[in-house]
């Protein structure tokens, strides 16, 4: 029998199965996890990994347990159950609920056998669209969705100095969401959700009370069977949203036009490179200037010199930060403010610094030839780029981007993994390349192969799966292994 959601007091005691535990301490499975387990729940967690692999996640969980176990003397406290290197069937069939993480597929059999026994299966994120009482805004995208929502998030702390950021960007928004139900005013919330993400809140009854999507790019073709499939899961940040709901597009891009068409919300704005037809309303940029165009009233609210983020696609992500800020009450002084101190998040195009005149860039986040290529864009002069790159496929294809290494780049050290072919054969003879391993291997051969004036660029196109736990993990180790060569330098 699937359990009965409506208050949280119904998991004391109930039997829940929390499906992929993951690697990242602040990851969905994680913070599901913690939360059931604070709140009653007997877990069984269960994992493909094995044991040696998701240690460090094992430990965290344990280490919850221990300190929950003394922190609330009020209610039963259950020490988990782990199920690792495999799913046993039983945990799918005979529990009252079971926790999807968002890496996991929706079709995967044991996901589906859960639903042919009426076991209701659920995410952090559709739990927390449940409960949370305050007005939920998010913010999804190929491209430019984590420094949107940071910067979006910045933006409503001027209302709010407790405003939550979370969701892809940051850690499980359920880590939060205890303490938010305590509040007494409302705290605006800032979700960055992938297109996984958002399948767990399809026909949930509740949407964003602002939803944007930024761009749509091929992305994630090893999950989605087509480009489409992979839009329409994006589309679902719009269809649970109601008429009176905003939800914001980007114009420069026909299908955004397709969606916006086919969404419940009759409050649909834009946001454009140029300026927008009449009849639409919204942000656009004219020259240097943004203006911001509601109901027939025209404002320039800021210059593109204003904005300390750099790059031509944080100009649109700063308007798309600004149109949800504006709608959801933030005032211009202040929106203009935090346009002219927020300088972005690490590992995206992130300037760490130089060595030896060798300008060292961490762009881990640049999953996708698109995110490369705008790295390129931002840092190429032309041959000047030592580029790290490769990993694991997600089913894109690499032929423009082998075209823009062909022009901007000097040398490619290709991480080994299932892209690896892909990536090394789109590139051809437009570079020299070298395959690795490790990311000391990495940096090494690209160091050893630039010269002053030269950029060492980390922007992989592709997933972090296999050398490196995700893709915090490969920006960390490209961190440090920049100060070990920086620390050196200096000695010398």
């Amino acid at each position: 029998m699937p359990l009965d959601l409506s208050s949280i007091k119904n998991f004391q005691d109930a039997a829940v199965t929390v499906m992929g535990l993951g690697r990242h301490k602040k990851g969905s499975g994680i913070g599901a996890a913690k939360w059931l387990m604070r709140h009653g729940a007997q877990l069984v967690i269960t994992d493909l990994k094995d044991e040696e692999e998701l240690r460090d996640s094992v430990e965290e969980i344990m280490s919850a347990y221990t300190e929950y176990r003394t922190a609330y003397k009020d209610r039963d406290i259950y020490q988990p159950v782990f199920v690792l290197g495999k799913h046993d069937a039983d945990n799918f069939t005979d529990v009252d609920l079971v926790m999807q993480n968002p890496g996991v597929a929706r079709e995967s059999e044991f996901v589906l056998l859960a639903k042919e026994h009426g076991i209701s299966v659920e995410s952090d994120i559709s739990l927390f669209f449940r409960y949370c009482p305050f007005p939920i805004y998010s913010v999804t995208g190929t491209r430019g969705k984590s420094t949107t929502t940071a910067l979006l998030g910045e933006m409503l702390k001027h209302i709010h100095p407790k405003t939550v950021i979370a969701g892809n960007i940051a850690r499980s928004p359920l880590e939060d969401l205890d303490w938010l139900l305590e509040e007494k005013t409302p705290v605006p919330i800032v979700l960055e959700l992938s297109s996984w993400l958002l399948e767990s809140i399809e026909g949930l009854g509740r949407g964003p009370d602002i939803a944007l999507l930024t761009n749509a790019y091929k992305d994630h073709l090893d999950r989605y069977d087509s480009f489409e499939s992979y839009v329409r899961a994006k589309e679902l940040i719009f269809q649970e949203q109601t008429s009176d709901q905003v939800a914001i597009f980007n114009a420069d891009q026909e299908i955004m036009h397709d969606i916006a068409g086919r969404i419940p919300s009759k409050r649909v704005l834009w946001i454009s490179a140029r300026m927008l037809p009449e009849g639409m309303n919204g942000v656009y940029r004219d020259g240097d200037n943004l203006i911001r165009r509601i109901g027939g009233e025209t404002k320039l609210f800021a210059h593109v010199h204003d904005l300390k983020l750099e790059g031509e696609h944080n100009i649109m992500n700063a308007m798309c930060a600004s149109l949800a800020a504006h709608e959801a009450g933030v005032l211009d002084d202040d929106i203009h403010a935090t346009l002219k101190t927020f300088a972005g998040l690490p590992g995206r195009q992130e300037i760490l610094g130089e060595v030896d005149g060798v300008l060292f860039v961490n762009d881990t986040t640049g999953t996708s030839p698109e995110g490369v290529m705008a790295a390129l864009t931002r840092f190429g002069k032309g041959g000047n780029i030592i580029l790290i790159g490769g990993g694991s496929s997600k089913g894109l294809s690499f032929t423009e981007l082998g075209k823009m290494i062909g022009e901007q780049c000097k040398f490619v050290v290709v991480f080994d993994g299932t892209a690896a072919d892909d990536f090394e054969r789109a590139i051809g003879d437009g570079a020299p390349t070298v395959r690795v391993d490790s990311m000391a291997k990495a940096v090494k051969a690209a160091v050893e192969n630039a010269k002053l004036g030269d950029v060492v660029l980390l922007s992989p196109g592709t997933s972090s799966f296999g050398i490196f736990k995700n893709e915090f993990d490969r920006g960390d180790q490209f961190d440090a292994e920049f100060h070990k060569l920086q620390k050196a330098s200096t000695k010398s």
